[in-house]
């Protein structure tokens, strides 16, 4: 019974939209905001800023995450879909069973201050570092959505900043864009192959949260529900499908997981850049080539040693492109700017992507 109230209150929540200027301009003032204060000049358009109901920080962040070890997770199956990072030696993972309750993690990585956000209506995860202003910052939920996404604040300047389209959207820092750190995303039985040794984000959050209760409902399955409708909507597939999306400038091409099944690897030239797209049916990753690599040959090579990838100097290659075994020890291909994402998502920030057909 507790576990269906708070459900209900969670969604009744979500389910709040406030009123927004029809004002064809940028700006709204302070006397015609709604409770989150959305005011001032934005870089998106005000009539699509919708208030998500819960308020600013209504969804609570975590400042003081929790870590353990593979052993102790035993919270999670292994179908359990997981934001993996990697820097410098040390390797961790994010549930999504915590993120969907929090959205955003403020941590540490490598003596890196970072902030993980995801977000649960649109399926996008990235990770920047924790900086606004040139200064140390952490972030927060704002309670506001654009297309249905993540809005963030910053608590160094109370800029808004929109998830998916990378870049402050309100503030003092209106155009300013985060600086990215790499992430994947993943089930927790292929990353804790990759990396046996990795910290998991605990429940142990210092809220009281049903981490086991996925808080949408059938969200994530039914195409044609929608908590908050985006601007532009793309029948080209299906609203929910999970797709990898390569983001380059204002353009986006997207590929399926069933292009990857029991593994592959693609090349090709995507807006004027040369790409290397890796993957299998559970974890797809993406690289700019370089001069220096355009002329490797690579084939998907995943093994449980941290080995996702080989070229045929016989190199191996990690997920995130670094070099681990062969005459290139230590180098590092250039990570995709790129995200896991609900179909529906892509299409609303970067109309009319291209949607990868084998040949």
């Amino acid at each position: 019974m507790k576990k269906k109230v708070f459900y209900l209150f969670v969604c009744c929540s979500l389910l709040i939209s406030c009123s927004s200027s029809n004002d064809a301009s940028n700006y709204i003032s302070p006397e015609n905001s709604n409770n989150n204060n959305i005011s001032g000049q934005w870089s998106i358009p005000i009539s699509e800023v919708k208030d998500g109901g819960p308020g600013k920080d209504g969804i609570p962040s975590i400042d003081n995450p929790n870590f353990t070890t593979v052993n102790n997770a035993n919270f999670l199956n292994d179908d359990d879909l997981v934001v993996g990072i990697v820097k410098g030696n040390q390797a961790k993972a994010y549930p999504h069973i915590i993120l969907d309750w929090h959205e955003v993690v403020n941590d540490e990585i490598d003596n890196t201050f970072i902030t993980l956000s995801y977000c649960p209506l649109t399926g996008t995860a990235f990770a920047w570092e924790s900086k606004s202003n040139g200064a140390f910052t952490t972030f927060g939920v704002s309670g506001l959505l654009y297309n249905a996404n993540l809005i963030l604040y910053d608590r160094n300047t109370d800029s808004n900043w929109s998830q998916l389209g990378l870049e402050c959207v309100n503030g003092q820092l209106i155009n300013d864009k985060p600086k990215l750190i790499d992430v994947v995303e993943t089930n927790w039985k292929t990353w804790r192959a990759l990396y046996p040794n990795t910290e998991v984000l605990t429940t142990q959050t210092g809220f009281s949260r049903t981490y086991d209760t996925y808080p949408y409902g059938d969200y994530s399955t039914n195409n044609a529900r929608f908590i908050f409708t985006p601007s532009i909507t793309n029948s080209a597939l299906p609203n929910k499908d999970r797709v990898y999306a390569i983001i380059d400038n204002n353009k986006s091409k997207v590929y399926q997981f069933s292009n990857f099944n029991n593994g592959h690897v693609i090349r090709e030239t995507f807006n004027g850049t040369s790409y290397l797209i890796v993957g299998n049916e559970d974890l797809i990753y993406g690289f700019k080539l370089s001069i220096d690599h355009e002329n490797l040959t690579f084939d998907y090579d995943f093994s449980s040693s941290g080995v996702f990838f080989k070229d045929n100097e016989g190199n191996k290659w990690s997920i995130f492109g670094k070099a681990i075994e062969g005459p290139r020890l230590g180098e590092t291909l250039l990570g995709a700017k790129s995200v896991v994402s609900y179909w529906f998502a892509i299409a609303a920030f970067y109309p009319n992507p291209e949607i990868y057909t084998p040949q």
